[in-house]
């Protein structure tokens, strides 16, 4: 609840900008705090942050601390809700309360940070008293950071605080039919009812409180880091840290236009969208709807990913992950019961189970890298005709920009339209045409939408 509260937050008030939200209260957050930033497997990916126990002084050499300069000033005001309905035909009744919810599942996620306020230090000051200043090689902490590859470090020039106890409240309520695999909203607050007709509906109510001069996000000045110990401070936007070891950097690819570079990346990722298209269809099948479910819920999804994540270099996945109701485990668990099954289809080929891990981690990724809004438009859109017109405007985007209305297998309504202007692709009707029309460029954002369409439909393709 916390990770997706601070990343709407983020995305509100600081969309495409550097702020990183924080994912967990637990971890403790300070000026010149000491973060590993970690790359992902997909080059879109953003990178994962990972706190540590360390400061900038901690690391360095010399008995003179730097004493930075910390400016506070208000920042905003903030509470934001969001939330998702879904309209379904079954009848149902809350304790106490008597009503025709007509099969309604909604959820809402409602943050009320109030008053914020932001402590930056002063980089100019920190930019002299780093000066000439030396890191420890032999600490640990660089030690075991350098060990591992796509590691960076940064330390923490700003965070945003809060000024006031505040909460975050998470609110659902499903019904549907008995049999109809109902799943769990959670252990707390909830309610039960049973009506004679067979319809089953589940209250959830969840409040987690907030307390005062908690860290909700925070950025980060990475280091450039040389084999001696010697660094520098990376102040502008396009300089990125890293030790030295590491090599050069590789350098930025040549420009191409939206259309040509999502056709190039979409090609590289073509293997994997075969490979889930041939998958048993009683597989796919299953594979797809345990998605969906997933997709309800945002922290679900993340978890899915890292689970895979941890899969993908040989450690035993974990699920012991803060949030997760039983009805989400089970989900996940039975997305890798599934994965663990189809490596075993061709035993002839050792690394079938790699490759399967590889194509759905493919799908895990994209959709835990798009917006909350996204996500939810995406999960209504996700029936097998309905993915199947949006991959035919997938297609259409990444080539000419243009597609017949009678190959669409649906028409296009205002969701579809919805989900591609969140990445500034607008769908016009011309005729017996539809167009696609970028308006500038989105590239990864867009890039991401592309992957998680053409990887679901992929599941949905029939034989």
């Amino acid at each position: 609840m916390f990770a997706i509260a601070t990343k709407n937050f983020v995305e509100e008030v600081d969309k495409g900008g550097l702020l990183i939200p924080m994912s967990s209260l637990n971890d403790v957050i300070a000026v010149l705090t000491v973060v590993v930033k970690r790359k992902r497997f997909w080059f879109w990916q953003k990178p994962k942050y990972l706190p540590t126990d360390f400061n900038l002084n901690d690391i360095l050499t010399g008995d003179t601390p730097i004493q930075p300069v910390v400016v506070e000033t208000d920042f905003i005001k903030y509470s934001g809700t969001f939330g998702d309905n879904m309209q379904g035909t079954a009848d149902a009744s809350f304790v106490n309360t008597s009503v025709n919810l007509e099969g309604k599942d909604s959820s809402k996620l409602q943050s009320s940070f109030g008053s914020l306020k932001k402590e930056e230090v002063d980089v100019q000051k920190l930019l002299r008293d780093s000066k000439d200043r030396v890191l420890d090689m032999s600490h640990c902490l660089i030690q075991q950071t350098k060990e591992k590859h796509k590691r960076v470090f940064g330390i923490v020039k700003e965070r945003i605080l809060t000024t006031q106890p505040c909460s975050v409240i998470e609110e659902m309520q499903l019904s549907g039919q008995c049999g109809g695999g109902l799943s769990s909203c959670g252990p707390k607050c909830q309610k039960f009812s049973l009506k004679e007709n067979g319809s089953l509906s589940k209250d959830s109510n969840i409040t987690m409180e907030i307390p005062t001069h908690a860290t909700i996000a925070y950025g980060l000045i990475e280091l450039e880091i040389k084999q001696d110990g010697h660094f520098e401070l990376c102040l502008m936007l396009d300089t990125h840290g890293g030790f030295e070891v590491d090599g050069p950097a590789k350098k930025d690819l040549v420009h191409t236009s939206e259309n040509d570079f999502l056709q190039q990346e979409l090609g590289r990722l073509k293997d994997h969208f075969q490979l889930l298209s041939s998958l048993p269809a009683s597989t796919k099948s299953s594979l797809l709807q345990q998605i969906t479910d997933l997709m309800e819920h945002p922290a679900a999804v993340s978890a899915l990913q890292n689970v895979l994540d941890q899969m993908y270099v040989d450690k035993k996945p974990g699920l012991d992950v803060a949030g997760l109701t039983d009805s989400q485990r089970q989900n996940i668990q039975a997305v890798l019961a599934l994965l663990e099954q189809s490596g075993q289809t061709e035993p002839a080929q050792a690394d079938q189970s790699k490759s399967t891990l590889t194509a759905f981690h493919l799908i895990a990724s994209a959709l835990d890298e798009m917006t909350l809004e996204s996500l939810a438009v995406l999960r209504k859109c996700s029936s097998p005709t309905a993915l199947q017109t949006l991959e035919r405007l997938v297609h259409c985007i990444s080539g000419n920009g243009k597609v017949s209305s009678t190959a669409l297998r649906e028409d296009i309504d205002e969701r579809t339209k919805d989900l591609f202007a969140s990445c500034n692709v607008s769908l016009k009707k011309h005729g017996d045409l539809v167009q696609t029309e970028t308006k500038h460029e989105a590239r990864n954002r867009l890039l991401v939408l592309c992957v998680a369409v053409r990887s679901l439909a992929s599941l949905a393709h029939c034989g």
